[in-house]
């Protein structure tokens, strides 16, 4: 008799155990999300296939955690993934060809739609190279006192 209410303990331990254990995963559950990510080029607007999503979790005080998660975008320029937490997250995107995309988001909804535009690199800037938009360092012109002023030129 002994032998049986241990194992009725058992069964019990495991069931009660089994029970939290899918209770808080389905807790868990919700406090994810969906994202879904569209990567396009800024200029016409058309899809970029093969571009790198990289998701980092960003922690509390502003500073990315280790890990991370990366995933590529289909012929569409689409990506998704499920079961991000919600949170800060910070998102960067990188395509052969076009400037690196990155910026962190407030996770706070069951899903969210990402629209990233990505745009052509542009020329670094050189004080070697001219640039006629810029006004050189040239003196002002002085100004001259009227006739009638009593300042003094200097």
């Amino acid at each position: 008799m002994l032998r049986i209410g241990n194992l009725a303990m058992r069964k019990i331990a495991i069931g009660v155990a089994t029970a939290v254990l899918l209770a808080s995963v389905a807790l868990a559950q919700d406090d994810m999300a969906v994202l879904n990510f569209v990567v396009i080029r800024d200029y016409s607007g058309k899809p970029i296939r093969n571009a790198s999503v990289v998701l980092h979790p960003v922690e509390k005080n502003g500073k990315q955690s280790k890990g991370g998660l990366q995933i590529k975008t289909d012929p569409d320029g689409k990506a998704s993934f499920d079961g991000v937490p919600y949170g800060k997250l910070r998102v960067q995107v990188l395509a052969t060809g076009f400037q690196t995309f990155g910026n962190d988001y407030a996770i706070d909804k069951p899903s969210m739609e990402i629209t990233v535009r990505m745009k052509r690199p542009v020329g670094q800037y050189s004080i070697y190279e001219d640039h006629p938009e810029e006004k050189k360092d040239q003196p002002e012109p002085q100004k001259q006192p009227d006739k009638d002023s009593k300042e003094k030129p200097q």
